[in-house]
């Protein structure tokens, strides 16, 4: 069946079977390899669930701690202690430290790193144990070990310094830490590549390809020959030795499935049908697409960026659709809207839902602790010290 991409808005996607399609089937050839929007459409907050999420909550009282990555849902940040980016999310948990349990309502690697930076006296949990990255599995530890070895076989591994992006799993952050590495987040990435480029004279930058080229090229005035692209499907990463000997910057292929999906034609598109509008997008959107946007940032500054425009200003939000469904309620003076033409969640971070959230909070009211995320000593040790070299950082 060949079917057409929804236009959108932010206002509440009607749950069509077209819509249902489009959520659970639909692939745009245009967008990288992977990239597509499964799951269903959020279905509205049950009165029942949410009444009981209340009570047990209130049950806990300051025994529990639930922190709330901005691309959760609306019906699990409401019951949200914090909210922020998986970094903030994981410092924030590290400084409540008379929490017995942190229910982190994200995904799997942003509960590994607060299992790292939290005391050993409390239990991090994830509501949902699917609740993945896309991103963060594209980089396994046998691959980057592979990797490794390819760049010791070019006689190069003693001049990179590995740099992995806080989207990537407990194992990955170790080995960063362990080859002397640090970690970066979307908003210091160019503060810890200027830091790498001081110990070595090349860089290793895992997992997002998009994240590492931008900040490379955009703000550090690399070339995009300076970039080389590191495929671990393929012997020696599809490169010969004299590529990577010439590289500065290693790039791993990976990708963001959501920051994927947007496309030149989509910034484009959207300057067409709203007239004087301003693109703001995440760094970990294609090349491409980042030039051909007005603004470039992370989250945070996506977040203060709306907080700080004009009234009547008109903006296209290229990033994760609840985040921006959030900021058109949150400002209805402003024309917000989403950069794609199709309605796309995070399907791994919508995993986390109010039925989740429900069923974890009361197991613990009766004494039942689900769903327990916990980091092996060794891998814990190296992994906080590339996140200790970030927290360094000037």
């Amino acid at each position: 069946m060949t079917t057409t991409p929804l236009n959108v808005t932010l206002e509440e996607p009607a749950p069509t079977p077209l819509a249902l399609l489009l959520l659970g089937r639909q692939a745009d050839p245009a967008s990288e390899r992977g990239v597509d929007c499964p799951g269903d459409l959020p279905a509205a907050s049950d009165p029942d669930l949410v009444e009981r999420a209340r009570a047990a909550k209130a049950a806990l009282g300051d025994r529990v701690f639930i922190l709330g990555h901005h691309y959760q849902r609306d019906e699990v940040i409401e019951f949200a202690d914090v909210t922020g980016d998986s970094f903030k999310l994981a410092r924030d948990a590290a400084n409540k430290p008379e929490a017995e349990y942190i229910v982190f309502c994200g995904v799997h690697f942003m509960a590994e790193s607060a299992d790292i930076l939290t005391s050993a006296h409390q239990q991090v949990i994830l509501p949902d144990l699917a609740a993945g990255c896309s991103m963060a599995d594209m980089a396994t530890a046998e691959q980057v070990a592979e990797c490794w070895d390819a760049l010791s076989d070019a006689g190069i591994a003693d001049t990179v310094v590995p740099v992995a992006y806080m989207n990537s799993s407990a194992d990955i952050k170790a080995f960063t830490g362990k080859h002397g590495g640090t970690i970066c987040t979307s908003s210091n990435a160019k503060r810890a590549l200027e830091w790498a480029f001081e110990q070595g004279q090349k860089v290793l930058f895992l997992p997002d390809q998009h994240l590492g080229r931008n900040t490379a090229v955009r703000e550090m005035g690399l070339s995009l020959d300076d970039c080389v692209l590191y495929n671990p499907h393929k012997p020696n990463g599809g490169l010969t030795v004299e590529q990577l000997r010439d590289a500065k910057m290693i790039l791993w292929r990976g990708h963001c499935s959501v920051h994927g999906r947007f496309s030149l034609d989509s910034v484009q598109e959207v300057r067409e049908r709203v007239p004087g509008v301003t693109v703001l997008v995440h760094p970990e959107c294609k090349h491409e697409v980042v030039e051909a946007a007005d603004l470039v940032g992370s989250t945070e500054y996506i977040i203060k960026a709306l907080d700080a425009a004009e009234p009547g200003s008109k903006w296209a939000i290229g990033t994760e659709l609840n985040l921006v469904r959030r900021l058109a309620k949150a400002h209805p003076d402003k024309e917000v809207v989403f950069l794609d033409r199709t309605v796309c969640f995070c399907s791994t971070m919508n995993r986390i839902d109010l039925p989740h959230l429900v069923w974890t909070l009361e197991s613990l009211v009766e004494g039942r602790v689900p769903n327990v995320i916990t980091v092996d000593p060794q891998t814990e040790k190296y992994a906080k010290a590339a996140l200790d070299q970030m927290l360094a950082l000037p």
